[in-house]
């Protein structure tokens, strides 16, 4: 089965609705240690929650990872690591930090307890939560 991501893009950076328009892209940007290690571990086919930082903090949309990890074209070291995604669609609606924090269920998701962290795992149990919320 395909694992599951959430990866954290600042929206007046690069949002969910360029990816959409350009189709596909590079995940850049990540250099913390531990979400590059998560980064490392996606593989095509791959599902990925898209959450917007900043003033909206929320989980827009779905994509796929569609390339093994690789070292970063644009940065010397060889470290860094990025993945490409496509866009596969936007969720019915947001689905907030505030939201998120509210659920007894998801006390234990990194979201929460690591807001830092760039490139995360979602747990199946996560997922179908965070998406049955995107719905209600």
């Amino acid at each position: 089965m395909a694992a599951k991501w959430l990866f954290k893009s600042d929206p007046d950076h690069y949002s969910f609705s360029d990816l959409q328009r350009d189709g596909r892209t590079v995940w850049d940007g990540v250099s913390n240690n531990l979400a590059l290690k998560h980064l490392r571990a996606a593989r095509p086919g791959d599902l990925a929650l898209i959450y917007h930082t900043g003033e909206e903090k929320a989980i827009v949309g779905i994509a796929e990872v569609a390339s093994d990890p690789y070292p970063d074209p644009k940065q010397k070291d060889p470290r860094l690591a990025v993945v490409d995604v496509k866009a596969l669609e936007a969720l019915p609606r947001p689905v907030t930090l505030e939201e998120i924090k509210k659920q007894t269920a998801l006390r234990d998701f990194d979201l929460v307890r690591l807001p830092r962290l760039s490139v995360m795992p979602v747990s199946e149990t996560q997922w179908k939560l965070l998406t049955k919320l995107a719905s209600a």
